[in-house]
């Protein structure tokens, strides 16, 4: 006989995900290999969530919501499952960043992570050698989703010229990402602009910083250090993160000119026209 392993459901979001997902689809009669058939997997991954050796992704979910019928249960809970895989110091940064109305962000190293692709993203995380590189991965998509709400906060990202030139994950990643920065050209609540390499010393020499704002809650300001972030509604400091902000945002190219910018390192630095 198997060796069935037990969760303890009220252990973690995941452990919950994995023992409901075990509940449902034996009350549907179905054995993992039926599961994985229907929704076009692998028994073997089907096993492997509800053991919590996988994490899962939110297009598995919103498969086993429909394959079970279970009104979009496993498609709610698979975003707390996400939340819980971010470090513990970064967690609470998340959920504010869900509630936030207003988010403005300064970048000195790297694309700011809303705005990432898959595979930036995985080349970014991939150098804190991480345990569990698939889950932090599916867990930074998943905050992406906070610019697909119905109402999405505003957002407005200036992004030193050096972003551009480093090659995060090689030509063709940055060739994606770069592409992806353009595309939000069009988008109504995002703005990106270029702090240029010619503005020389600027506001922010001491490095990257996001500042939020919301509808009930006081300002934020939020920095990261080698191995963990910090989070102040110090009004003085908040004060003084958006007097720096203004001076970047009067410093750094116009929107307009930004994705010009963008589009000429695009095809001079990686070899691509958008």
């Amino acid at each position: 006989m198997a060796n069935i392993q037990t969760l303890d459901p009220d252990a973690s979001p995941l452990n919950y995900f994995g023992w409901e997902l075990r509940r449902q689809r034996e009350a549907a009669g179905l054995t993992q290999p039926q599961l994985g058939n229907i929704i076009f997997c692998t028994g073997s991954l089907v096993g492997q969530v509800e053991t919590t050796k996988k994490i899962p992704t939110r297009d598995f979910s919103e498969r086993v919501d429909m394959a079970l019928g279970t009104d979009g249960v496993f498609s709610r809970l698979v975003g707390l499952v996400l939340r819980s895989q971010l470090p513990t110091w970064f967690q609470a940064y998340a959920d504010m960043e869900a509630k936030a109305a207003y988010i403005s962000t300064y970048q000195a190293q790297l694309v700011y992570g809303l705005l990432q692709t898959e595979e930036y993203a995985r080349a970014v995380l991939a150098t804190g050698m991480p345990k569990d590189l698939d889950g932090l991965l599916a867990a930074r998509m998943e905050r992406q989703r906070v610019l697909q709400k119905e109402k999405p906060p505003l957002a407005w990202a200036i992004l030193d010229e050096a972003v551009l030139y480093r090659p995060i994950g090689g030509e063709e990643v940055m060739r994606a990402q770069l592409q992806k920065l353009l595309d939000f050209a069009d988008h109504r609540w995002v703005s990106i602009q270029v702090l240029p390499f010619e503005a020389g010393e600027h506001a922010s020499l001491d490095g990257s910083f996001t500042g939020m704002r919301f509808d009930d809650d006081p300002d934020i300001i939020y920095t990261e250090d080698l191995i963990s972030g910090h989070m102040t509604a110090n009004p003085e400091t908040v004060r003084e993160s958006s007097l720096r902000y203004a001076h970047l945002q009067a410093t750094a190219l116009s929107v307009e000119k930004s994705v010009e910018r963008i589009r000429r390192v695009m095809e001079e630095r990686y070899g691509a026209r958008p």
